[in-house]
């Protein structure tokens, strides 16, 4: 699911980050941050119709791009501020990039986490030598719990992406695909409060005025793509994407959105999944449900037909970041199985009898489907108390070579429904009686 809406272009010297805070910026960070590649990726291209250029800034040190404006901020500090130290919210990824530094510059950290955040990026944020403190369901709870705690302790806050250091830091990103790709003429890049797209649209605008500057957020978390359009969507969910999962987008952040960015998109969870899954596959590359957003938007339609408003163009899409939950990971790769029907599920109606399992699985051998599970159900949901159904998980080639083995448990007699990853029932064959 995608929508989209064209914006105006503006003057970029009006706005409170400038192409030269950009370059200022950096000239600071750039000795102690990863210049990660962006490389063509051919068979992506192939996917969607377009030049697909990826910046790789999942391979930064803390596996995320968001550690350029936490530096850049640290950086600007007075000493005494450094004295005292300083305090962010994050879901993880911010967190992670100012504990880093921060240890390195010898300042210390305090970040303040939602409960709902992965584990990985908790420990990686304690590994840094920063000190956690979770609180509340959602970043602006914990945003605004930091705000106590910076008052109460002296402590200098650090925006996560609403302060011009942080916006000019993250430009970087942009500076850097343009130098090394400079025939990109589409950006497309995530967004959650909006740093990362606005230092990104001021950098580039500057350099090319005709580039087109993209932004795509989840469904359940579209705060500034209602900004952009006029369309008000709840903000809500459980998001595989958490690290864009923003409710309210910064004040400076959105400014520059209305102003200068060309379009918002939202995408759905299922397209963010197989967006991650993709990347693995193809690039062998681990990018969290934030980082995928970019691609997803840019994945053919339903029907398998190029989106034509990116067609032949040469795309420059941002790897956000790589800090995904290994459960997750594996979740979302066995998904995108069932997805791409190399992984199906069948409730089979059987005689209750000895051999019947046996005769129900020679079928599926004939078709090399490799049985993962089987489940019993004798009580709910069967017809007779002769009967049974039997729930098989089963991996396979392709779904042709599924659907060749439906027709052939039909034509041994069976009956069964064809179960989605989604829990409904799909009526493959009608039952016996």
């Amino acid at each position: 699911m995608d929508h989209g809406t064209s914006l105006r272009e503006v003057d970029t010297a009006a706005l409170p980050v400038s192409i030269a805070d950009v370059r200022a910026a950096h000239a600071r960070i750039k000795d102690s941050i990863v210049r990660t590649p962006t490389l063509l990726s051919k068979t992506l291209s192939a996917i969607v119709g377009a030049n697909v250029y990826l910046k790789f800034e999942n391979l930064q040190f803390t596996a995320a791009y968001k550690e350029r404006g936490a530096l850049n901020r640290l950086l600007l500090l007075d000493e005494e501020a450094r004295s005292r130290g300083v305090i962010a919210a994050s879901a993880g990824n911010h967190a992670q990039g100012l504990a880093y530094h921060g240890a390195r510059l010898g300042l210390p950290v305090t970040i303040v986490m939602p409960l709902t955040t992965p584990t990985v990026k908790v420990s990686q944020t304690e590994g840094h030598g920063a000190r956690v403190v979770l609180h509340g369901q959602t970043f602006d709870e914990a945003y605004a719990y930091s705000r106590e705690l910076e008052k109460q302790e002296g402590l200098t806050f650090i925006h996560p992406f609403d302060e011009a250091a942080v916006i000019a830091g993250q430009g970087t990103v942009a500076l850097e695909m343009l130098e090394d790709v400079p025939n990109i003429d589409t950006l497309v890049i995530p967004v959650g409060g909006g740093g990362l797209i606005s230092g990104c649209a001021i950098a580039a605008k500057a350099i090319n005025p005709d580039i087109r500057v993209i932004g795509v957020q989840s469904n359940l978390y579209p705060a500034v793509y209602s900004l952009k359009t006029g369309k008000h969507i709840e903000c809500g969910g459980d998001t595989l994407a958490e690290g864009i999962a923003v409710k309210f987008p910064g004040e400076l952040s959105s400014r520059i959105v209305l102003d200068i960015v060309d379009e918002m998109r939202i995408v759905n969870e299922s397209i963010i999944e197989t967006a991650i899954s993709l990347l693995l596959d193809v690039e062998k590359t681990v990018v969290e449900g934030a980082g995928a957003a970019a691609l997803a938007t840019l994945l053919p339609t339903k029907d398998g037909n190029f989106r034509p408003e990116f067609r032949g163009r040469n795309i420059g899409i941002v790897l956000t970041g790589g800090n995904i939950d290994p459960r997750f990971l594996a979740n979302v790769i066995m998904r995108n199985l069932a997805r791409s029907g190399k992984i199906g599920r069948l409730s089979i109606v059987l005689p209750d009898k000895a051999g019947a399992l046996m005769e129900v699985a020679g079928i599926f051998t004939q078709f090399d489907a490799n049985i993962i599970e089987v489940v019993h159900q004798r009580i709910f949901g069967v017809s007779s108390a002769k009967n049974l159904t039997t729930e098989i998980e089963y991996e396979i080639k392709d779904p042709r070579a599924s659907a060749a083995l439906e027709n052939a448990l039909a034509e041994a007699g069976y009956s069964f429904d064809r179960i989605t990853i989604s829990g409904t029932r799909k009526g493959a064959r009608p039952p016996r009686g």
